[in-house]
This record gives structure tokens, sequence and C-alpha cells, in this order.
């Protein structure tokens, strides 16, 4: 196990949202979440305002003397901060305005989400207009650059929001597909080679050290790595429950096991119909007894988080998705039989 992995100190609240939220108002995307949460709220992320209040623009514009701006094919790397690096600064930093306005005197858990170094490799283009993903030293070069941006833009947060522990999620959602060989050329006809699983695990590990706390790895896609991401030192994985094959139990036992703490997407993160809390976390129960783990660890293993980002969402329906993982978490730790 990696040495930042800090889960054994830390204690997470029962339930939490992934990062983005629908519209484009940070005060208001800052008090649904402040409200939702006692003790485990996050950052919201808006990228309905556009480039650069996006996943990948918002990180883009945390690097440390490398600078992208937009082009009709997506983010592409520039010679110098531009119009686009200037937007993305502007949009974090009213962001981080609203949630300090919302979490006066809060001493809970605060999570901050960035975008890992290998979705952004997969993401952003170089000069040519190749992903990154295809250059060896441009993923070294990229991965210490957001490790560095990651140091000043965490030590902002505790600045800001000084009783909370902060808590670093890296978003991953291309991982499976850089490690399997199937991020696409920018012709589309070819892929990228798959990247060494050694390679991918020292660099998440060198970025998750950026942080002095514990850090999440978060992943909407089916395959998620998780013994991958446990010695690259993630105390905690984030994936989207129902993508969850048999084929995953051994490795989901294991983490358990392992002390690592399981952010379970249970809950739809666009507008559906909610079932009774109880419902939501049917699978997890079922998970549980499938492995034959202790039904009393539940509750301490896991928090309970929408299925991904809530971006899609209606507001109203994004509140309600809140709301429901919270009620979920506390039905698995009332009758975790």
């Amino acid at each position: 196990m990696s040495e930042n992995n800090h889960s054994d100190d830390i204690n997470w609240g029962p339930a939490t949202g992934v990062g983005s939220m629908p519209g484009g108002d940070a005060r208001e995307a800052a008090r649904t979440v402040t409200g939702s949460f006692e003790d485990f709220v996050h950052l919201p992320e808006l990228p309905a305002r556009g480039p650069g209040a996006d996943m990948v623009g918002r990180t883009l514009g945390l690097l440390v003397e490398v600078y992208a701006r937009v082009e009709p094919s997506g983010w592409r790397v520039g010679d110098r901060p531009g119009r686009d690096t200037r937007r993305s600064h502007a949009w974090l930093r009213e962001d981080l305005d609203a949630l300090e306005e919302y979490t006066q005197g809060y001493s809970g858990v605060l999570k901050v989400q960035a975008v890992g170094p290998w979705t952004l490799a997969a993401a952003l283009e170089l000069r040519g207009g190749e992903a990154a993903l295809g250059d060896a030293g441009a993923c070294r070069d990229l991965a210490a650059s957001l490790a560095e941006g990651l140091r000043g833009h965490l030590a902002d947060v505790r600045r800001r929001v000084p009783g909370a522990r902060v808590v670093l999620q890296l978003d991953e959602p291309s991982l499976t597909a850089v490690l399997r060989g199937r991020v696409r050329t920018a012709s589309g006809y070819r892929t990228h080679r798959a990247v060494d699983r050694q390679v991918v695990e020292g660099a998440l590990r060198d970025v998750l050290a950026a942080h002095d706390g514990p850090a999440v790895v978060h992943s909407c896609a089916p395959d998620v790595p998780f013994a991958l991401l446990r010695r690259a030192g993630a105390a905690a994985v984030s994936f989207d429950f129902g993508l969850l094959t048999e084929r995953d139990d051994e490795a989901i036992g294991e983490a358990v096991e392992g002390g690592t703490t399981l952010f379970a997407g249970v809950v739809p993160s666009t507008d559906a119909a909610l079932s009774d809390p109880a419902g939501s976390v049917m699978g997890v129960r079922m998970l549980w007894r499938r492995l034959g783990l202790n039904p009393g660890s539940l509750a301490d293993s896991l928090v309970i988080t929408p299925t991904c980002g809530l971006a899609g969402a209606s507001p109203a329906y994004a509140r309600r998705a809140l709301a429901h993982c919270v009620k979920a978490a506390k039905s698995l730790a009332d009758n975790p039989e």
C-alpha cells in the first residue's frame, strides 16, 4: 500500500456528490451542496457555463507552465495563457468564493475534484493535433505540472475553509481505455497503444502525493482497476455501482478488507424516478452477502453517491438526488442486514 493512503485516519461522511452540478449559478450550487450534506461537502463544478468550466478545461487551468486553448476539436496546448485560461481561472475563483461563503465555520470533510493525469493526457491535444497520450515525455510533463498546480489549489482551499478536512478526488473516466489501448487517435482510424500499467500507476502515485491527506479516484467507466488504484495510494475508489460485474467481486473484497473506502454510485445522475432509499442500496447489501463480508462494516466501508456527476440533471432532480444519497446511506447504517 502507498504511504499516502490515509483512509484509516479519516471519518468519511455517509454520502456526498461526485462533482458536477446543473446550471451556471455558483452560489446556488454551493448552497445546494452545503445544504444537502452535513459533514461531507464538495466543491461544485458547473460545466454548463462553457469551456473552462468543463471538467478538462477547469483542470487545465490549474496546470503550472502548461497552457491550453480551445480548438474546434477540443483543448490543445498553447504557448501562453490566453482567454481560455483566464476564463478557467475566473470560473474556479467564482466557485471557491461561493463555497467559502457557504462553509463559514464548517469542520467536516471537503472534497475537491480534478481530472487525473491519464484522462487529461487522453483529452489534451499537442500542437500537431494528436493527444498527449501518444507522447511519453508529454505525459510525464503533464503529470508533474498537474501535481504542482494541485498543491497550490489545495493550499488555497485550506486557506478559505480552514476548519475542513480536505480530500482530493482525481477523475479518471478514461483510465480503463488508456490501460487497454482504446483511446482513438485524431484520425479516428487507429488507437493509441496501451500504456504500461506500472507507468500508469507511477504517474497516479506522483499526482496523489501532491495532497497531504486522503485521496479518492473516481471512474464512471466499467472495469475500474481497483487494485492498481489502491497501490497508487488512493484511500477510496468512486465508481458507478451499476457497472460492476461479478468479475469485480474479488478486487472489491480485497479493497474492503485492505481498508479502502468504496464510494458507491447508486443514485441515477440524470432525471429518473427514485426508488425508496432502502431499494437504492439493495445491490450493495447483496454484494456484501455474496462476498461474505460483515454487514456491520457496511456503513464504515461505504460512502453513497450519485452514479456520476449531475451536470445533465435538472436542478430540482439534482437536489432530490443528493438528498436521496443521504437517506440511502442512513438506511444502510440503520439496517445493514
